[in-house]
């Protein structure tokens, strides 16, 4: 099937299929014009990868991950590995993070905020 039809099938958009094959998620076949030609079970793959993306995980573990999924419906691997395991844990520290960075940047926006506000009342007042 073409890129097109496997976008229509899955709701993914041509230019997300195109950065899957570029992150080596999906590979499709060429045609001799070129054309990207993806078989049958491409639109589960897809899934998979969609679902695990919503999961939060990033294209490099997921890269990593696809091979060990046993049906097309499958999120997590039957027998998980240790390294598989150590990967996500290290993308949820780094999630934590960014969590807390993003909480001292709400945190300060907040703040001056705040600021801002009883400055304009005080203007307002006077």
């Amino acid at each position: 099937m073409k890129i097109g039809e496997l976008s229509r099938m899955t709701g993914v958009s041509v230019r997300a299929l195109r950065y899957y094959e570029e992150e080596g998620l999906i590979r499709p076949a060429r045609s001799s014009n070129g054309y990207r030609d993806f078989c049958d079970g491409a639109d589960e793959v897809v899934r998979q990868i969609r679902g695990l993306i919503e999961c939060g995980l990033p294209t490099r573990i997921i890269r990593d991950i696809l091979p060990y999924l046993d049906g097309p419906s499958d999120l997590l691997p039957q027998v998980p590995c240790a390294q598989m395991l150590d990967q996500v844990a290290a993308e949820r520290e780094h999630l934590d993070s960014r969590i807390r960075c993003l909480t001292r940047n709400r945190d300060a926006v907040d703040a001056y905020l705040r600021a801002a506000r009883k400055a304009a009342r005080a203007t307002v007042e006077a």
